[in-house]
């Protein structure tokens, strides 16, 4: 025998009318009205007792089964699932990249979530065709969606958006959208961001380390033109404005070379840590001072590069997660430009 169930179905309501049969029957199992594992009353049942067209109320059971709140066991019926999900937020959470730093956003996301919700992690590796793939496939089944958007070209150039990405991010409800790390993206509509400003950021930061870098003839960006997680070329845009405004010698190289003519007083500026790497072993190999002859800026903060003394400009990433989670928590479309320093410590 199915369990009755309370459907409030307000006609004036501009809320479709299988939203407000999803939204009743989670409310009533949130409420305890409904156990987990008990019976629902079938479509038909459900339609002739409300006076709902079959339709309505089945695509309500085809989004609640999407959401895996409840579901159908052939012969049988409508069962509500075994889940202990059903009043947390469920969250989507899209990166484009498995690297440390990006993690480093998602654990601090999580944390901050706490217990008031479950958040479901997704990489598509800056692939179009995955990313639109796995977001179609889960359209409808969240309650909200955080995005980090950062594409490839097929020749690995670094681009922010497509007309498939943007078409894709189009469908979901703006007041459930969360965009990350870069907000390059021309979506309509008023929804939550916490970004970098790469140019900008990048600018402001050497800026603060002017004072220091004025001892050096020469600053060499270590920009990798052929990533497989290809960079912003925006970081270029920054690094060219800093050295034209202040009059430095410049060069961009896309690694670090075995074996480099390292000329003092020299100050290079590296993305990639394997560049980071293999420049401070030739460093020493050459028996030349860090912080001296030859200066260095990471980009992106690690606890290595804490330990090892290593000056770095990085957008501060927990800092990112936890703004994210408040964005969430409470229901808000606020643009908020994410924390972007520069630490000195002794490779300048």
């Amino acid at each position: 025998m199915s369990q009755i169930i309370t459907i409030k179905i307000n006609d004036y309501s501009r809320v479709p009318k299988y939203k407000q049969i999803v939204d009743s029957i989670i409310n009533d199992i949130a409420k305890g009205n409904l156990k987990i594992g008990e019976k629902i009353p079938s479509i038909n049942e459900l339609s002739e007792s409300c006076y709902l067209s079959r339709d309505t109320v089945e695509k309500a059971y085809k989004q609640l089964k999407k959401q895996k709140v409840i579901v159908s066991v052939k012969g049988k019926g409508y069962y509500t699932a075994k889940t202990d999900l059903i009043s947390k937020i469920q969250i989507f959470f899209m990166i484009n990249k498995p690297s440390s730093y990006k993690m480093m956003i998602y654990n601090s996301f999580v944390n901050s979530i706490g217990i008031n919700g479950h958040v479901t992690l997704s990489v598509y590796h800056c692939e179009e065709s995955l990313f639109v793939r796995t977001l179609e496939r889960n359209l409808g089944a969240f309650d909200y969606y955080v995005i980090m958007p950062h594409f490839k070209t097929e020749d690995l150039n670094h681009i922010s958006n497509t007309n498939l990405v943007k078409d894709i991010i189009e469908k979901i409800p703006k007041d459930k959208l969360i965009i990350l790390d870069n907000n390059k993206l021309e979506i309509s509509g008023e929804y939550g961001t916490v970004y970098q400003d790469f140019e900008d950021d990048i600018y402001n930061a050497l800026q603060k380390g002017l004072k220091t870098l004025k001892k050096y003839d020469k600053l060499v960006l270590v920009y990798p033109l052929k990533s497989v997680y290809p960079y912003p070329l925006r970081i270029v845009q920054g690094f060219r404005k800093f050295c034209s405004k202040h009059n430095f010698d410049f060069e961009i190289l896309d690694e670090i070379y075995d074996d480099m003519d390292l000329d003092s007083k020299d100050t290079y500026i590296i993305i990639e840590e394997t560049d980071l790497v293999n420049l401070v072993q030739q460093i020493r190999a050459k028996n030349l001072i860090l912080g001296k002859d030859i200066g260095i800026i990471s980009y992106n903060d690690t606890p290595l590069k804490n330990l090892l003394g290593i000056n770095v400009v990085s957008t501060h990433f927990e800092g990112m997660g936890e703004t994210a989670a408040y964005l969430v928590l409470n229901n808000k479309t606020e643009k908020i430009r994410n924390v972007f320093e520069y630490i000195e410590r002794n490779s300048v």
